[in-house]
């Protein structure tokens, strides 16, 4: 049975630990007005306690405000986006931005020959990996939307881990003219910038040869991760690779306001296109501007 009163030890472990909280700094109390009109706190403060006591500035509208924003153009310059507008935003709006789309996750295409005998596709390994090298205009591979970065990840239920460049064309040689299956990820080597023309119609960057060679400081190119040692490979979802760089240019200047820009590493471009002929790039790889 326990004694009646509490015994010498455990008075002296009962004054330790009040000892101890006297100690221990408690946290200072929030301001009377928010604790006047908040609701009763639970585990969490809520978001009117955060922003008065730590503050913070939470709301959308504040965040929306201070985010960088364009500077006003000359109303006599070249168009360009509206005073105000956030710097390069990427939103369903733009078309440019849909066409050059590189989705997660992986699809199923089904894929023929033509009356030649021929799909208009060109594969190359790299990393144990197989990817589209090259895409010829008005070919069976154009018209199913297979794009040049494309990683080729299985043909008629075959993963391609490990294939040869030779292992690959061999395959698809045999295969059936009328069907196919190839399991495709959208160009994992490439990524996109959204940029916006300033009121001359600059974009901020330059190119030599398709690659970006320099940034303009504080340009939209600059500002939205436009990185030199890149190579454009689309302009607003179309394939600008192989082109000469007038031609290139004179696509920016006809894009509009807004441009989504693909580009991939020119280490890994230079990877890609090994073999291929300039010329072999620019008067057969496919660059027509893709659906929507």
């Amino acid at each position: 049975m326990s004694a009646l009163y509490p015994s010498l030890e455990d008075l002296k472990v009962d004054q330790a630990m009040q000892a101890q909280a006297r100690a221990t700094p408690r946290m200072p109390a929030l301001p009377a007005q928010v604790a006047a009109t908040s609701q009763p706190s639970g585990l969490y403060p809520n978001l009117a306690e955060l922003e008065s006591y730590m503050g913070l500035s939470l709301s959308s509208q504040e965040v929306q405000q201070n985010l960088p924003r364009i500077p006003e153009a000359d109303n006599t310059a070249a168009p360009g986006p509206s005073p105000g507008q956030v710097v390069a935003p990427v939103t369903g709006n733009s078309v440019g931005a849909r066409r050059a789309e590189i989705k997660p996750g992986v699809r199923e295409i089904h894929l023929c020959k033509d009356e030649r005998g021929k799909t208009g596709l060109r594969l190359r390994a790299i990393d144990k990996g197989l990817f589209v090298q090259l895409v010829q205009a008005n070919t069976p591979a154009s018209l199913v939307g297979l794009r040049f970065g494309d990683q080729i990840l299985q043909i008629d239920g075959c993963d391609c881990a490990g294939w040869s460049t030779d292992k690959a064309h061999r395959v698809v040689k045999r295969a059936s003219a009328e069907r196919i299956v190839m399991v495709v990820r959208d160009r994992p080597f490439q990524r996109t910038v959204t940029v916006h023309k300033d009121g001359k119609g600059h974009i901020g960057f330059v190119i030599k040869k398709g690659k970006v060679v320099s940034v303009v400081k504080g340009s939209s190119a600059a500002r939205n991760g436009l990185l030199t040692h890149h190579c454009v490979c689309e302009v607003n979802g179309q394939n600008v690779i192989g082109l000469k760089d007038k031609a290139i240019l004179e696509i920016l200047a006809m894009a509009g306001s807004t441009v989504t820009l693909t580009i991939i590493p020119t280490v890994i471009y230079e990877h890609m296109v090994r073999k291929l002929s300039p010329a072999l790039l620019q008067h057969t790889m496919d660059h027509s501007v893709p659906d929507v």
